[in-house]
């Protein structure tokens, strides 16, 4: 920033403060991002608002980005196609008599789903529709149907293939393969425990159970399902093997769930299919408008050497890796709460890498940590988008559902906790299949 007027805490001040001054209005993020940018742009004699066309493009010309509209697209795909059905079905027969039956296959179908969309508001927006009502029918309160069909969508980005990893492994240049593989152990355990937390509540409240299925129904369920469940195993699969690129996987994917949808189960025509394609389209342009944006303020944050203004004072705290890992989840909490989470990852990973590199944190652990932790603000006020589609399709206010979302969401922590005093929690799998992707 050689000769520019302004200082990197001058600028770092205006862009933040627009930034949040137009969150505060309601403005749109994409649009708070980008013009949060211009003020800089025209005070500053070396730069002009073309820069912001420019880099707000030059992100958009990423091959990696590809596979976010084609991943929203198998998501739409399966729901329209009559896969999700099929994994219902299946996740009834295996967990349909534990205590809370249909909470608990609301978990196991977000497990499931997550495994081949990487989508958390497409498996809100589906789950949502298919369980709030049959849980009201049952006899469950609204407020604990609500929070449980947003906090099992979550696993969607953590469990992959996730959206999250593919954008953070092509801005941040870390493995896809090796983050792929780092979100199992955390999303069973997540899964576990939210099924554990649905447990206690049947118990407490009398929630009702489905008879346990016989070996001849979990059979028959499990052999219509299985095609749906190769799905994640070609994706990830073939990641692994070399046989395609993130990108690429994500093709087949949609080729795979067309293919179950018009052909295996036969229950999607062409008017179907171009829903699904409008769907998507609308969802990918609203996330990818936000990844140009976002390239743009994360563009002037690296001109002004801002991220390094930042972390002066933290890396004067010498913190170990334990602390600067919680350092480094206590702003991706914060940060998920108002900003959605591809930005985040632009922004606010790019600022906090270096800091994980001085404090000797494996890139594969800090983008674990980083994903998990923006996770919980896809449930938490006031950005919160999943559980405002759950509570939209409820019909009640979110304040109404946060008590029981906040619950759910403790043991939710100590499994992020967990991943920064113990490591091996996400590096154990990409060391034992793959040990050339760590660093």
């Amino acid at each position: 920033m050689s000769g520019a007027v302004l200082s990197a805490g001058t600028a770092a001040a205006i862009m933040f403060g627009v930034f949040f001054g137009l969150m505060a209005l309601r403005v749109p993020v994409a649009f708070c991002l980008g013009l949060a940018c211009l003020p800089i742009m025209l005070i500053e004699p070396h730069l002009s608002p073309s820069i912001l066309v420019q880099e707000t493009f030059n992100a958009y010309n990423s091959f990696i980005l590809l596979a976010v509209p084609f991943f929203l697209l198998t998501a739409n795909l399966m729901n329209i196609g009559g896969i999700t059905d099929r994994l219902m079905r299946l996740a009834r027969a295996m967990v349909g008599h534990f205590p809370g039956g249909l909470a608990q296959i609301n978990v196991v179908l977000s497990f499931f789903f997550a495994g081949i969309s990487g989508s958390s508001t497409a498996d809100a927006a589906s789950q949502s529709k298919v369980f709030i009502e049959a849980q009201r029918k049952e006899g469950y309160d609204d407020s604990f149907s609500v929070a449980i069909t947003a906090v099992s969508a979550v696993l969607a980005v953590i469990i992959p293939p996730s959206i999250l990893m593919i954008v953070w492994g092509g801005v941040l240049s870390v493995s896809i393969g090796a983050l792929f593989l780092a979100g199992v152990v955390p999303g069973l355990l997540i899964a576990g425990v939210q099924m554990a937390t649905v447990h206690a509540y049947a118990k407490l409240r009398g929630y009702p159970t489905y008879p346990r299925a016989t070996l001849r129904e979990l059979g028959k369920a499990l052999f219509v399902s299985v095609p749906a469940l190769t799905t994640p195993f070609i994706i990830i699969g073939g990641k692994l093997f070399g046989w395609f690129t993130a990108t690429e996987s994500a093709c087949i994917a949609v080729l795979y769930a067309g293919a179950l949808s018009l052909l295996v189960y036969r229950e999607m025509d062409m008017k179907g299919l171009w829903e699904a394609l409008l769907d998507s389209g609308r969802l990918a342009a609203v996330a990818l408008f936000c990844v140009g944006t976002a390239s743009a303020f994360g563009w002037l944050l690296a001109y002004y050497e801002i991220p390094k203004l930042l972390l002066a004072g933290v890396e004067a705290w010498g913190l170990g890796p334990v602390g600067v890992g919680l350092f480094i989840a206590a702003v991706f909490l914060i940060t998920g709460c108002f900003l959605d989470a591809i930005p985040a990852i632009i922004i606010v990973g790019s600022i906090l890498q270096p800091l994980t590199v001085s404090a000797g944190i494996d890139p594969v652990q800090f983008a674990m940590i980083g994903i998990v932790s923006l996770a919980f603000g896809l449930v938490t006020p006031p950005y919160g988008l999943c559980l405002m589609i759950a509570c939209s399709v409820a019909g009640m206010r979110m304040a109404d559902a946060l008590k029981d979302t906040f619950i759910m969401l403790m043991p939710m922590l100590a499994v992020l906790l967990l991943i920064i005093v113990w490591p091996a929690v996400v590096l154990f799998l990409p060391s034992l299949v793959s040990p050339e992707f760590l660093n």
